[in-house]
């Protein structure tokens, strides 16, 4: 009896330890090996967001960069931020295995946030400080000075492109599919691993966004580059508690293979009976810890790389379950396209969203709000939504659907789209008052500070934290849950290359507005002062001053010559 104990205590999910020794559930993962991730996260996240919340300030502050650049190289940054994981989890899933490919990639990260660290201190990796008006009369930063900033922020890019794909799937490979309470455990990670890792994110966009504000830029970068120095400590504290998987070979290779067969046998008719299609036996993929996925009639072309033709070259024929794994990558892209839009929405949090705050009248008392502490907003209402999603709003609605996450993650993902046009409405019409009001008192040409709370812009960033607590976590979890087992690390990075290409679509949207409205001489409608409404060409501009001085000497003329008659 204590024999079969043992025996059934052991993971069959095929994960092992570091020498790859099969692992007992009672001495690894679970949710005290999940502790150490989440805690690094929380770290990591407060490391992340202490650099980017308030980068686009910095940018025109101390590199006195304008609107349209400041911003652009942030998105372009952020952009870069969330495509690298394509290339960490190629390297997890093909090479190294997800634990060291976090780790390499960890050093890499905090050699990149040290040296930004160091840009921001040293005197002379900086522009001299101005107080001008016009940043256009600042001095700008040199090659060298930019150099190393940005090479700094690029370095810190390579190094999340290994941690992000790899810490989440590290986590969730700590649960045992093949075991119904850990299954049912998984079910609530994905949930429970965003609030966790939000409250990192608050941190930083309160406490230390404050500090970059009004202390100084050398605490405010090394307070986060400390905290992930910590985080990456913890994480390897939790080394004897993680469960491993192996590394199962290119995905992309494997998708690649399918491909070929079927384009190769394209003209092989296919059997009518399934079972025909070459397939590998049951017990291999059960010592392997993978699951053998029947044929499906989706993307029934692809079926024929598994029609057997008497060669077994694996560029001419594949296994019927790799052709499944295939199909379920490419039947996510359609879903990943759809979340580009939205998140190039999210991608004005950072940047225009923040700039609109340094307008208005951010004071309470003595208190003067850092405006990217707005983003805290988000956070706070991210984990309101979370918690009562999770505690609330899943149990009552279980009960109708018999649906164990209440509704489905692609339902889920749909109501955060519909939050997010919502979102921008909302902001629009925010952004047509503030600059009414702007106009009203006449700070449309000196981008004088507006008589307006900052709070006006609450309700976008309110919202934004709404939506992201349904479409972010759903996103997250359907990739991950939707993705092979082989290819989970690839299935992960689809989520945050969501996030890349909405950031590089804003960069691409706002230097094309930008461009456009340019022509004729015109400075266009994003300024360096976000209270102009349109700057006419300086010809017709200055046409109009003679012209109104003239009717006011001419209404002067008229005047006198009727105050003469009436004297006569």
């Amino acid at each position: 009896m204590a024999v079969e104990e043992g025996i059934d205590d052991y993971t069959q999910d095929g994960t092992v330890d570091l020498k790859g020794n099969p692992v007992r559930r009672s001495k690894r993962g679970g949710w005290t090996a999940c502790s150490f991730v989440v805690v690094y996260e929380v770290f990591e996240r407060m490391a992340y967001y202490g650099i980017s919340s308030n980068l686009v300030l910095y940018l025109t502050k101390k590199l006195h960069q304008g609107t349209v650049k400041s911003a652009n190289n942030v998105t372009n940054w952020v952009g870069t931020i969330w495509i690298t994981p394509i290339l960490g989890a190629y390297v997890a899933d093909a090479h190294l295995g997800r634990y060291w490919t976090f780790v390499f990639a960890s050093l890499i990260y905090v050699t990149g946030m040290s040296l930004l660290t160091l840009s921001v201190s040293i005197p002379g990796l900086k522009p001299p400080p101005c107080h001008q008006a016009n940043i256009d009369d600042c001095k700008k930063a040199s090659t060298l000075q930019l150099a190393t900033f940005f090479g700094a922020l690029y370095t810190l890019a390579i190094g999340t492109g290994g941690t992000k794909p790899n810490i989440s799937t590290i986590g969730a490979d700590q649960f045992d599919d093949f075991h119904p309470k850990e299954k049912a455990s998984k079910l609530s990670f994905f949930n429970w691993w965003m609030f966790s890792i939000f409250f990192g994110t608050l941190f930083a966009n309160t406490v230390l966004v404050y500090i970059q504000d009004n202390v100084g830029w050398t605490l405010g970068y090394g307070l986060p580059t400390l905290g992930l120095v910590i985080s990456v400590m913890i994480f390897l504290a939790g080394t004897p508690f993680y469960r491993h998987r192996v590394p199962a070979g290119s995905p992309f290779t494997k998708m690649a293979m399918v491909i070929v067969a079927a384009a190769r046998k394209w003209r092989v008719p296919l059997p009518i009976d399934p079972k025909e299609l070459h397939e590998l036996d049951l017990e291999e993929y059960a010592r392997n810890g993978k699951f053998m996925i029947g044929s499906t009639p989706t993307l029934r072309f692809l079926n024929k790389a598994a029609v057997k033709t008497g060669s077994t070259d694996p560029w001419m024929l594949s296994a019927v379950t790799q052709v499944e794994e295939t199909k379920q990558m490419l039947r996510m892209i359609p879903i990943l396209i759809a979340t580009f839009v939205p998140s190039t929405m999210i991608a004005q949090i950072n940047t225009l969203f923040i700039k609109q705050g340094t307008t208005l009248d951010r004071h309470i008392g003595n208190f003067k709000i850092p405006p990217a502490s707005l983003a805290g907003f988000v956070t706070i209402s991210m984990l309101a939504c979370v918690v009562l999603y999770d505690r609330f709003f899943v149990p009552v609605i279980r009960k109708w659907t018999n649906n164990p996450r209440g509704i489905t993650l692609l339902q889920r993902m749909g109501i955060g789209l519909v939050l997010h046009f919502i979102i921008m409405a909302v902001a629009s019409l925010t952004e047509r008052y503030r600059l009414n009001v702007a106009k009203q008192h006449g700070l449309v040409e000196n981008g004088g500070q507006l008589p307006l709370t900052i709070f006006i812009l609450l309700p976008q960033f309110v919202l934004m934290g709404t939506a992201d607590a349904f479409l972010e976590v759903a996103k997250l979890e359907f990739f991950y849950d939707q993705a092979p087992e082989s290819m989970k690390s690839l299935g992960t990075s689809y989520s945050s290359t969501s996030l890349g290409i909405g950031n590089f679509l804003s960069s691409f949207l706002l230097s094309t507005v930008s461009d456009i409205t340019q022509g004729d001489g015109h400075q266009g409608w994003i300024l360096n002062n976000l209270n102009k409404f349109y700057v006419y060409k300086a010809e017709v501009s200055e046409s109009m001053h003679v012209l109104t001085e003239e009717l006011k000497v001419m209404r002067l003329k008229a005047s006198n010559q009727e105050a003469a008659k009436g004297i006569a």
